[in-house]
């Protein structure tokens, strides 16, 4: 049996950044390894500065999530100056148009465990969730919680199962944790923690699960 942490992301707006550049921002299906070490990091109180206390907690953890209610996506409006733009490197430039994208009403639920390198104890980051040093947001610091972000812990033999004690039940997965039925996705959300706004891939394991008719334990379509 292996100890997880319980999330629940809830709210309004959600943004989950994927690669661009200052003209168009888009959002993620459901939150990366990248932003969920950010909120860890902001309830943990580690600074953007805090190299060492980012490099512990990325080694200390992994993730899986599942997509609960997908939402609306909606876009706004921006304008920018001396931005990043599209193929042109680096430089200053004039205000410049953007547009970003949202999620509207979305629900995602997280598991949390502890890899076998952790130096970090599940007990931190319980009482970090449950009493944040900064303010968790979702994805961008205009998206708030409507609910609180810890929900739980709870003891299984895998991801799937945990999930089958998190209601609701159903949602695509998406998890740190192999499986032999899910499909392989590669995903660049890993941040580079000592060159930053650089990600590195990882092989996250993608699957739509449904319950058995004994048990009610959930299994890979």
């Amino acid at each position: 049996m292996k100890d997880y942490l319980l999330l629940k992301l809830q709210g309004p707006l959600q943004a989950w950044g994927r690669e661009s550049f200052e003209g168009f921002r888009p959002s993620e299906l459901y939150p990366g390894r990248s932003a969920l070490l950010g909120l860890l990091g902001a309830c943990m109180g580690i600074d953007r500065l805090d190299s060492n206390g980012q490099h512990e907690l990325a080694t200390s953890v992994q993730f899986a999530v599942r997509v609960d209610q997908q939402g609306q996506k909606m876009t706004d409006y921006h304008t920018v100056k001396n931005a990043r733009k599209e193929y042109t490197g680096l430089k200053s430039h004039e205000t410049i148009q953007t547009w970003r994208e949202y999620w509207q009403d979305s629900k995602y639920t997280v598991l949390l465990w502890l890899t076998e390198e952790a130096v970090l104890s599940l007990g931190q980051i319980e009482a970090a969730l449950k009493k944040p040093v900064y303010t968790p947001v979702l994805g961008r610091r205009s998206c708030a919680l409507s609910r609180p972000l810890y929900d739980g812990r709870l003891a299984a033999r895998s991801v799937l199962a945990a999930f089958s004690l998190c209601e609701p039940v159903g949602g695509t997965i998406y998890s740190d944790e192999f499986d032999e039925h899910a499909i392989p996705l590669k995903k660049r959300d890993v941040p580079i923690v000592d060159r930053p706004r650089q990600f590195a891939s990882r092989r996250v394991y993608m699957t739509r699960p449904k319950p058995l008719q004994q048990g009610g334990e959930y299994v890979s379509e």
